[in-house]
């Protein structure tokens, strides 16, 4: 049974219906450690990199994304202190001064007299003074509900600015992993471009001395021409990533200085998953699907109460004279008191139609609460079999490139001795470079299918709604 779908299961509200697996297929089978391996909340400080530290909690602390949904945040309790205050009585100081003369000309029913103008003042003064309040007696919960459901809403927002604040914290690794990928590239790249170099001034001196053909030369020549224009791609990815995190950040990009450095710096941290059960209060993405259900619900029974009588209790008392110095007087004193009922007989089906609005919507949320929940197990299963496909595809690659190497200086050295065809060494140098690039982008994919993990098991918060002053 699902540990955070109490509060949905009570009454007529839908049940989620999920099957929870017992464990995930690559996590730890000992209950024990599963139970323990809960992302920390400063998980990328696991790679070991100073720099992504720093990195990462400036965006954080600056992200405009985050500071958009801390707004949203602000703005969910002021619905929801609009929304409870139908719950308390409404009073209104009410004060007037009114004064009034009447025309002189005529007078009564009768049309002018002559009697009028003598005998009858033209001018009045009224002056009030008096409190109203009103109350609508909650009997059916309407306003309870409506409450209810703009707090649920609230609390979806503190767990959405989680959501943004993780998925920045993703996209801010995973810009900064591709800009060492980057500048490993280059390195090697521009190393290749060297060594090809040299080949290539082995063949022209051969070629003087009349041992190799313009044709050999050529397609050394298109080889070395090959890795120089592999260079301003690879820079402009270096450009657009350090420019991403400068918007991740929320500066502009010429203040923002990322020095990098190599993917072979990085640190591999050990992530465990832990039990499916906990993944439902990991995820801020389930955390908030879940409020916004719960709201939905009491949508719904708000929608319900409304087709049902509504009471409301109104007073007003105050003072009310002629006379400023006689308006206080008791016997200036005045009261109303009305208890009203009111139910709807006929409305062309509006609060009907407003129900079944609210069971919609209702039932689409329990839908996506549904989707988030088999979507966070999917994501898990997704990135335990990525980190150990990728560090199988970095650790096989690592060997390709390993024994490309030694072929290539093999094929250099007989180069050097006049003993091996030049079209052998081509297609080792070639051999060679293919593997170095696909070495670092195999490394790429194995850091990033950790970020994703840790992602996927929603690491990096407190799985507690945070206040809106401690919102970022």
């Amino acid at each position: 049974m699902l540990p955070l779908g109490g509060c949905l299961l009570s009454g007529d509200k839908p049940d989620p219906a999920l099957d929870i697996p017992q464990a995930y297929d690559g996590g730890p089978k000992n209950p024990a450690l599963a139970e323990a391996a809960v992302p920390t909340l400063d998980w990328w400080r696991g790679f070991h990199s100073k720099e992504l530290t720093e990195v990462i909690e400036e965006a954080r602390a600056a992200n405009l994304d985050i500071a958009a949904a801390v707004a949203r945040i602000v703005q969910a309790d002021a619905q929801s202190r609009i929304a409870g205050a139908p719950l308390l009585p409404g009073v209104n100081l009410n004060g007037g001064a009114t004064r009034s003369r009447a025309s002189q000309a005529t007078g009564g029913l009768g049309g002018p007299s002559a009697g009028s103008f003598a005998g009858s003042s033209s001018e009045r003064d009224s002056l009030s003074a008096s409190l109203t309040a009103s109350y609508e007696i909650d009997f059916w919960g309407k306003n309870r509900s409506a409450l209810r459901a703009a707090e649920e809403t609230a609390v979806a927002s503190r767990y959405d600015r989680e959501v943004v604040g993780l998925t920045t914290v993703v996209a801010t690794a995973n810009a900064y992993f591709q800009v060492l990928a980057a500048q490993d590239l280059l390195r090697s790249t521009r190393e290749n471009e060297k060594s090809a170099t040299r080949v290539l001034n082995l063949i022209q001196q051969r070629l003087n001395a009349g041992t190799a053909s313009a044709l050999e030369t050529a397609q050394q020549e298109s080889l070395v021409n090959t890795q120089r224009a592999l260079i301003p791609p690879l820079e402009q990815i270096l450009t657009q990533n350090r420019n991403a995190l400068a918007l991740l950040m929320a500066r502009s990009p010429e203040s923002v200085r990322v020095r990098g450095g190599s993917l072979r710096s990085i640190a591999y941290p050990r992530v465990t998953p832990g039990l499916p059960s906990e993944l439902l209060a990991q995820r801020p993405d389930i955390r908030e699907a879940e409020a916004n259900l719960a709201a939905a619900n009491a949508n719904v029974e708000n929608a319900r109460a409304q087709m049902l009588p509504s009471i409301t209790l109104t007073g007003e008392g105050g003072y009310q004279s002629a006379v400023l110095r006689t308006l206080l007087r008791p016997e200036s004193a005045f009261y109303t008191l009305t208890a009203g009922l009111t139910q709807p007989i006929f409305d062309g089906l509006k609060l009907q139609g407003n129900l079944d609005l609210q069971k919609g919507k209702q039932d689409e949320l329990l839908q996506n609460y549904r989707k988030a929940v088999i979507s966070a197990f999917s994501d898990v299963e997704t990135a335990l079999d990525g980190i150990r496909q990728t560090a199988l595809r970095e650790r096989l690659q690592g060997d390709v490139v390993t024994s490309s190497q030694r072929a290539f200086d093999i094929s250099e050295q007989r180069l050097n001795q006049g003993t091996i065809d030049l079209v052998t060494v081509l297609q080792t140098q070639q051999a060679l470079y293919t593997a170095q690039l696909a070495r670092v982008q195999a490394r790429l994919a194995h850091v990033q299918a950790i970020v994703s993990l840790y992602q996927a098991l929603g690491g990096g918060w407190l799985p507690k709604p945070l206040e809106t002053t401690d919102a970022r």
